[in-house]
């Protein structure tokens, strides 16, 4: 049975996806950080993002799940440990949290959050982004539809959270946060490679359902979905994003 669970290549991430830390930039901007600072980079990837954070002479401890990330990760000379961020153990160590389009793969929000505040010292800041309500709204519905019409597993067409600014900011003043700022951005995102290659860098199990003979022609059926909406007349691609960015402070 093919696996539910999303793998990643650092190498395929970097030629498809770059884009994602290339737009990590102003969620930096909003966290700031400060020389001497520790901060913790919740879902780190490929250490693309977090390498800036030491370049701007903070202590860094990068954190993901993916053993090909953490290995691009160490290889920037980062200190890059494979922790689940749903199973946060820090007590009061940082004095920043900052997270880039990592926080929609975490399930169980409530425990990132207290996880995240168990994690800060008081007054320490947590800052980050990630998809937020309406993001690939429209890639969401082609693999929806594909996925009931062929009878596969529809979760895996949709496997994100991705909340309103309302329910982010109740879930982090639960969590015992003062919300500084949050807002939903809108972002039209080019493909510089295609949707082809995003789907198969995001949405890799969902075909992995059928034999690798079929899976093309299912590739192809999304594609065509969303060609009309998302592909102009000279071929380029454009994925339909909306972040949810957020500054909070642990009480």
């Amino acid at each position: 049975m093919p696996s539910r669970e999303q793998s990643w290549s650092s190498e395929s991430y970097r030629r498809d996806a770059g884009f994602v830390s290339e737009l990590g930039a102003e969620v930096l901007g909003w966290l700031a950080p400060r020389p001497g600072e520790r901060i913790l980079d919740l879902g780190c990837g490929d250490g693309a993002l977090t390498a800036r954070l030491a370049e701007a002479g903070s202590e860094v401890v990068g954190i993901d799940m993916s053993a090909d990330f953490l290995a691009a990760a160490r290889a920037r000379g980062l200190d890059a440990r494979r922790i689940n961020g749903e199973e946060l153990e820090f007590d009061a160590e940082f004095d920043a949290v900052f997270s880039n389009a990592a926080m929609h793969w975490m399930l169980d929000q409530d425990r990132v959050i207290a996880g995240v505040a168990a994690a800060l010292k008081p007054g320490g800041r947590f800052v980050g982004e990630f998809g937020g309500h309406g993001n690939v709204a429209a890639i969401v519905t082609a693999l929806t539809s594909v996925a009931r019409r062929y009878g596969l597993d529809e979760h895996l067409a949709h496997p994100w959270v991705f909340p309103t600014p309302g329910e982010h900011e109740a879930r982090l003043r639960a969590g015992g946060f003062t919300v500084r700022r949050i807002a939903l951005i809108p972002r039209p995102t080019p493909l510089k490679t295609g949707m082809r290659a995003w789907l198969e860098i995001f949405r890799k199990p969902m075909f992995e359902q059928l034999p690798p003979s079929k899976r093309g022609a299912l590739l192809d059926e999304v594609c065509d979905l969303l060609r009309p909406g998302l592909c102009d007349d000279a071929g380029n691609w454009t994925a339909d994003y909306v972040r949810l960015r957020f500054e909070a402070v642990r009480g």
